[in-house]
């Protein structure tokens, strides 16, 4: 099935483009899909300025290289290479002209040990409003195991939206890629140590079968999002699992060895400026793995549109 339309590849870092080029390729190919490259080249001092072509002709060389080491000739590819703040430049680009998926190897993450994504990824994921798939620079040419963490949520009518955005972008990439693909849904009695506590004043069995009943909730909600979805000829794990949900997706995550987790990132708190969950921060801190993430259809990014 036809996903995307109008992809958008960030080059940056350069050295570290080719894996996720050979995946941004092969999903243009599968959804056929245009496909543009971008890059960033630092704005040189004046003193510098007579080397700005040089500049401009090796990084245009870069690209060329990239494509050709690809073998996506076949592809009709636009490149582009701009200045200026990189997660702010690609935004517009999306805005502008109506990318469906940005696409970006892992990196820029400035000298700082064990975090994967670096500000440039972390901005994209926050304020993005397409998907965002960063990929690891040791990606394999197919995900072995993919983890797709939702939160099903009768009440919350853009988190049931999510919910299916992420699944069925879930069963395709599997599908694509003859994955295992693990779907977790974690949920979390709150103030549970205290309801079984005996100063509570709930009788222990009485707060036992309260906390069973929630379990009960989760339950139902989880079958009733994976019932809406097709799931046959898949190799599935479901997981309804009680607990932290950023422990619960870290923790299967290394268990199952997992190579790209699909999850949402925006906030449900309303607040202005808080463009990522709790959770999505905690696991985008810890991961080692591609991350696709996905914000509902109602996010409305603040970066203005520039005319």
């Amino acid at each position: 099935m036809q996903r995307f339309h109008n992809i958008l590849f960030i080059a940056e870092p350069i050295e570290k483009a080719l894996p996720a080029f050979h995946r941004a390729v092969h999903l243009a190919q599968h959804n056929n899909a245009s496909l543009t490259i971008m890059n960033f080249r630092q704005e040189l001092p004046i003193t510098l300025m007579t080397l700005d072509k040089t500049v401009i002709q090796l990084q245009q060389d870069q690209l060329k290289s990239l494509v050709e080491q690809s073998k996506a000739q076949e592809l009709s590819i636009k490149t582009v290479t701009l200045t200026g703040t990189p997660f702010l430049e690609i935004i517009n680009a999306v805005l502008s002209n109506e990318h469906d998926l940005v696409i970006k190897p892992a990196g820029d993450k400035e000298g700082i040990k064990n975090i994967l994504f670096g500000s440039t990824d972390m901005h994209l994921m926050r304020k993005c409003p397409c998907p965002v798939w960063v990929i690891k620079p040791s990606v394999k040419n197919r995900y072995k195991n993919i983890l797709a963490a939702v939160n099903p949520d009768s009440e919350e009518g853009n988190n049931a939206e999510l919910n299916d955005s992420i699944l069925k972008l879930a069963i395709s990439l599997a599908q694509q890629d003859r994955s295992q693909l693990h779907i977790v849904h974690s949920w979390e009695m709150p103030y549970e140590d205290e309801f079984l506590s005996a100063n509570s004043g709930i009788p222990k069995h009485e707060a036992k079968e309260l906390i069973h009943g929630i379990k009960l909730h989760h339950k139902d909600t989880f079958d009733e999002l994976l019932g809406n979805h097709e799931l046959s000829g898949l190799s599935i794990k479901t997981h309804l699992k009680k607990g932290d949900p950023a422990k619960v997706i870290l923790d299967l995550s290394k268990e199952h060895k997992v190579d790209l987790i699909i999850m949402g990132t925006v906030a449900k708190t309303g607040i202005p400026g808080f463009f990522i969950g709790n959770t999505a921060e905690k696991v985008l801190n810890s991961i080692d793995s591609s991350v696709l993430a996905i914000k509902p259809k109602s996010f409305s990014t603040p970066v203005e549109k520039r005319a």
